[in-house]
């Protein structure tokens, strides 16, 4: 009897499987561990996550690992993804004509017009004239509310308010009549007085109407048709906020300007494609399609893609050691998608959301220095007889091939962190490989940056977990509806909030958006990365190239194990009459331990082969 370990170094995770060989043709698996893979995929440096695995799988045992005879570790696929965000429109807005601002406590309610004037200067003002006042910080609540209400009683028609303290719900209980006051506006120096203005703030739980409708700004500020188009970009930003103030000013102006973003400069086979970034993704994949195969992928100079482009290039030098020239990028995916930024020139702080593309890239070597990995394994347990075995996606479809229910011809999506891998076996037991750049790292990133979390962990918990509304201390609503109900009281920092759920632990999650935009935000995540990349990987493995033609698609990896990816893409490929669902390896592991079970398989294989 042998004892054989199958040891599989992905970008993420180090998974293995031991299992003993009887009479050199049965395996019996009979433990399995992964850890976090230590340092860049195929490097000295994950020696320690190969340790810290077999100790693990080793420990339910009760074995030593010097009892092992061998290890096999996988030929590991040389692709290395990274990702970047590109942002291609800004709003910038001259002689500051509008204060997007959302404070978490605006005061009154309603829509009021009129000119801004300083609140010292109200008792200059005429009867019935329209006014909105201006409060900066040097002005007390309570002195502020008695000149307004001064200004009420000399019929001066005071219908809003600008504050640069967060005093509004403060004026709003002392002034003697209801108007919108929108208060914590920074550069409250900067507003244009006896400027025409709009204030609006929302009912309870409400988000404001009239200044996100163009035609609603139009009304209020006598614009003809031409105005009405300039005044878009200013009603898009404030979608979504309880409140806001709108000020024209006769030479003002708010644009939307498109930032060049560079442009990638795609080789394939027998064209180039140059492609600006600014396209947006639908074109930019459409275009990439159309030079299949890329053989290299660069970034116009002197532009942010073409510095992403070459960082991954820098990483694949470092650890292949080849020069520059050697190292192409085969793959692009790109995403639409908006990141919250400051609005230039805006009187409050404001952000709105620009449109933005997010691009991962996959670069492929001739090799992964792997032998090195086996060499420093070596010299830690020297006792261990240790190989290369066998190439990954020929591994993972052994592995797959144990999930009941399966047959040829097949097709396995492994979905990691890093990338997005496919291989399909025909029924002549011919197989061929893809990998895509685009994958769980990628999902992160944007809802990262979408929701503008500035917190990667926080987003990666918020992809892997469902999510819940905190209604009082003692229940939650799932964002399915569903109300769980606890026996003890919830602590105070997740009342009101939005949290995620792993298992019975509570995340809050220290954003705004409501569940509905969060989950909005990570399922599309999860469809642009992991369903676009389904489809693009079947079209390009399958012979024909049409997707009815397999009849099976399992799916394994890390991001298989997710709660709605799986069931995003069988959804998807239910279309077209396809069997897919999540692996079971050896009708127990779920999706994990593919290549680690097929090194074991193989081996049995091998020595078959050998008779």
């Amino acid at each position: 009897m042998e004892l054989i370990v199958g040891v599989d170094i992905g970008n993420s995770t180090t998974e293995v499987a031991v299992g003993k060989v009887k009479d050199k043709k049965e395996v019996d698996f009979i433990a399995c561990g992964e850890n976090k893979t230590t340092g860049l995929k195929g490097t000295a440096e994950n020696i320690e996550g190969i340790i810290k695995a077999l100790k693990k799988a080793l420990a339910e045992i009760k074995i030593e690992i010097n009892d092992i005879d061998l290890i096999r570790l996988n030929e590991a696929t040389p692709v290395i993804g990274d990702v970047a965000m590109e942002t291609i429109t800004e709003t910038v807005i001259t002689e500051s004509a509008m204060i997007g601002h959302n404070p978490s406590t605006p005061g009154g309610a309603g829509l009021g017009v009129g000119n801004t004037v300083m609140i010292d200067q109200l008792s200059s003002c005429t009867a019935e004239e329209k006014v909105i006042a201006v409060i900066p910080a040097e002005f007390d609540f309570a002195e502020a509310a008695e000149i307004i209400n001064e200004a009420l009683q000399n019929e001066i028609k005071i219908n809003g308010a600008v504050v640069q303290k967060d005093d509004a719900v403060l004026i709003a209980n002392r002034i003697d009549k209801n108007i919108p006051i929108v208060d914590e506006v920074e550069f409250i120096e900067k507003v244009p007085l006896n400027k025409r203005a709009a204030v609006e703030v929302a009912g309870s739980g409400m988000t404001i109407e009239e200044l996100t409708n163009p035609y609603g700004i139009a009304t209020l500020f006598d614009l003809d048709s031409q105005q009405t188009k300039h005044i878009i970009p200013v009603a898009r930003s404030l979608i979504g906020n309880h409140s806001a103030v709108v000020i024209r000013t006769p030479t003002g102006d708010v644009k939307e300007k498109t930032i060049p973003a560079g442009k990638l400069i795609v080789f394939g086979t027998n064209k180039k494609e140059e492609i600006p970034v600014d396209l947006g993704a639908d074109k930019i994949m459409k275009k990439i399609e159309k030079v299949q195969p890329v053989k290299d992928v660069k970034g116009e100079a002197g532009t942010h893609v073409s510095g992403m482009l070459e960082g991954v290039r820098s990483k694949m030098k470092e650890v292949t050691g080849q020069n520059l020239g050697d190292i192409k990028i085969k793959d692009i995916l790109a995403v639409d998608t908006f990141v919250p930024q400051k609005v230039k020139g805006a009187l409050a702080g404001e952000c709105g959301l620009e449109n933005a593309v997010g691009l991962a890239a996959m670069v492929e070597t001739n090799q992964l220095p792997m032998q090195q990995v086996a060499e420093e394994l070596r010299k830690e347990i020297p006792e261990v007889k240790i190989e290369i075995a066998g190439v990954e996606a020929k591994m993972a479809i052994l592995g797959a091939l144990t999930t009941p229910g399966t047959d040829k011809p097949l097709v396995i999506l492994d979905m990691g962190g890093g990338s997005t891998d496919a291989a399909v076996l025909t029924t002549n037991n011919e197989i061929s490989a893809v990998h895509l750049s685009g994958a769980g790292n990628m999902v992160s990133m944007i809802i990262n940056t979408e929701l503008g979390l500035n917190d990667f962990k926080l987003a990666e918990k918020i992809k892997k977990t469902p999510l819940a509304k905190v209604e009082s201390m003692f229940n939650i609503r799932h964002e399915d509806g569903s109300v769980h109900f606890f026996e003890e009281p919830l602590a105070p920092k997740f009342f009101s909030r939005v949290v995620s759920l792993d298992g019975d632990q509570l995340t809050p999650i220290s954003t705004d958006h409501s569940l509905e935009k969060i989950r909005e935000v990570r399922r599309d995540a999860k469809k642009d990365v992991f369903v676009r990349n389904a489809l693009r990987s079947l079209k390009r493995t399958i012979p024909t190239g049409n997707i009815r033609d397999i009849d099976f698609v399992v799916m394994v990896g890390g991001s298989a194990l997710d709660f709605e990816i799986p069931e995003l893409i069988s959804n998807k490929l239910a279309d077209y009459g396809v069997v897919a669902g999540r692996g079971n390896i050896r009708a127990s592991m779920g999706p994990r331990n593919a290549v680690a079970t097929g090194l074991v398989l193989s081996y049995i294989n091998q020595l078959e082969g050998e008779k």
